[in-house]
């Protein structure tokens, strides 16, 4: 299933039934699961770890140096999940020595001209539009949405089920469940439609949204807010794990829509 036209380095390690067409280049130290397919001219460079089943289309570069000053050369890894797609000409670095790799999940699709940087951690299920760009050290959760041109600071986090729209500049961590929209990047609602989807029942989706009511509807500010939440909600994994984000984020997290920046 190995084109006579691509390269394969004698040590990579390629599994069963994986198919490179021609003009792919396979550097070393590169771990390929069963079932992928290499479209032609993708380059899979050293550090590369690539699960099963996934698709990768020409053009893209997996697992390259970094663009860190800081980087020395140092071993170090770019890991993509089973069932992944990823578009024409993505580019995916791995890590440096802060996190030592770069982590992609599962079952995500990562579409045209994006670029993931150095130490990111992409969860599971993730759909990135074409040319969205995340800088180093970024955390995204499970089932998030990136529309098209989406641009992400460095040390950001995006919290699960999170959707941000089309050409947003996100500065500040989005919390989990929520829409984020408009300059500067503001709450836009949470993400019923993606709830919905994905089999959240009205009583999760009305807490969801009676939480960040309070958060950032009422304009309370954050620490109050918080304790407010934590009042007023009974405990659940929901009310948890947003309470839990917020607190632990170190940026801090983006504004209620008309709370400025």
């Amino acid at each position: 299933m190995i084109q006579p036209l691509a390269y394969i380095h004698p040590q990579a390690k390629i599994a069963d039934n994986v198919v490179i067409e021609p003009f792919a280049v396979i550097h070393k130290d590169v771990e390929i699961g069963e079932g992928t397919w290499i479209g032609s001219n993708v380059v899979i460079m050293d550090g590369a770890r690539i699960g099963k089943n996934c698709r990768i289309f020409p053009g893209s570069v997996i697992s390259g140096v970094p663009q860190d000053l800081k980087f020395a050369g140092e071993v170090t890894t770019a890991e993509i999940g089973d069932n992944t797609t990823i578009r024409e000409c993505v580019t995916i670095n791995r890590g440096t020595k802060d996190k030592w790799k770069t982590v992609i999940g599962s079952n995500c699709l990562i579409q045209a001209y994006s670029h993931i940087a150095h130490d990111c951690e992409v969860g599971d299920y993730c759909i990135f539009s074409n040319s969205t760009t995340l800088a180093g050290h970024i955390t995204i959760g499970n089932y998030v949405v990136l529309a098209g041109l989406v641009a992400i600071h460095q040390f950001v986090k995006v919290g699960s089920h999170a959707f941000v729209t089309g050409g947003s500049l996100v500065r500040k961590d989005v919390p989990p469940y929520v829409k984020a929209a408009r300059e500067p990047l503001s709450y836009a609602g949470i993400n019923s439609v993606g709830l919905r989807r994905r089999g959240f029942s009205s009583e999760k989706i009305n807490e969801i949204q009676e939480i960040y009511r309070v958060l950032f509807v009422k304009h309370n500010n954050v620490t109050k807010a918080l304790d407010m939440i934590e009042a007023e909600f009974a405990p659940t994994e929901i009310r948890d794990e947003i309470v839990d984000f917020i607190r632990n984020s170190n940026r801090g997290v983006m504004k209620g829509f008309g709370s400025g920046s």
